[in-house]
């Protein structure tokens, strides 16, 4: 029987999986095709969630290539799994722009283990998508880029969030990084399901390090503030 949060999300990492047939769309399912992120995977988790405890969901769009599609772990890159988490990476220390921003963030909540005590980082779409460009180039993709992707994975999505709930998830306030079409879908999906009371809408850490670096301060304040709701 499964009885830490750790052990429910490990195991859920092994059943991961997503169908799609959307032309030069690709799934990346790094626990199954990364050699070595299943056991990152799990010495993360077994660190920093093993315990009995639920903790508050903040979603995301989809992974990216250089966060949980290299580490197995949401938003969190090569250089900040060794550097903030502890956790051995014997692979290239790739850098991601929307970790830099979570971990900054965290770093003034007051590190990571009264944060990932809290809460419990996923996304909408549980794996990340790729696109291959007609010059042989592969990008990153997100789940709402193309209609029919969209409407073939929410079904899967909504799977997905139930999962993350019946692992440890509150269903009082959950929190969705994307304020454009993630929050459309997102609220959506919720308006059907009734999976969450109350949703709070962040800016995505990706449009923030894009586009507002130099206001990356402020915004780090709004996501404090956003969280002293449910760990006052």
């Amino acid at each position: 029987m499964l009885n830490s949060f750790a052990q429910k999300i490990n195991s859920y990492n092994r059943r991961l999986d997503l169908r799609i047939d959307i032309p030069n769309v690709r799934v990346m399912n790094p626990f199954r095709d990364e050699e070595g992120v299943l056991g990152i995977a799990d010495r993360f988790y077994n660190k920093y969630y093993n315990d009995k405890n639920k903790r508050h969901l903040i979603l995301g769009i989809n992974p990216g290539r250089f966060g949980a599609g290299l580490t197995g772990v949401p938003f969190t890159d090569p250089n900040r799994l060794v550097e903030k988490c502890g956790i051995p990476y014997n692979k290239p220390l790739v850098t991601e722009l929307s970790s830099i921003f979570v971990y900054e963030m965290i770093d003034a909540f007051g590190g990571v283990i009264p944060f990932y005590k809290s809460f419990f980082v996923h996304s909408i779409c549980p794996l990340g998508l790729t696109y291959l460009q007609p010059n042989g180039k592969e990008v990153n993709y997100n789940y709402y880029d193309s209609k029919p992707l969209l409407d073939s994975l929410v079904p899967s999505m909504a799977d997905h969030i139930q999962s993350l709930i019946n692992i440890g998830g509150y269903t009082d306030t959950c929190y969705c990084l994307g304020t454009g079409k993630n929050k459309i879908v997102f609220e959506g999906i919720n308006e059907k399901h009734q999976f969450f009371k109350e949703i709070i809408f962040l800016e995505h850490p990706r449009y923030i390090m894009q586009y507002k670096r130099k206001e990356m301060e402020q915004y780090i304040r709004r996501y404090l503030e956003a969280f002293e709701k449910v760990i006052l």
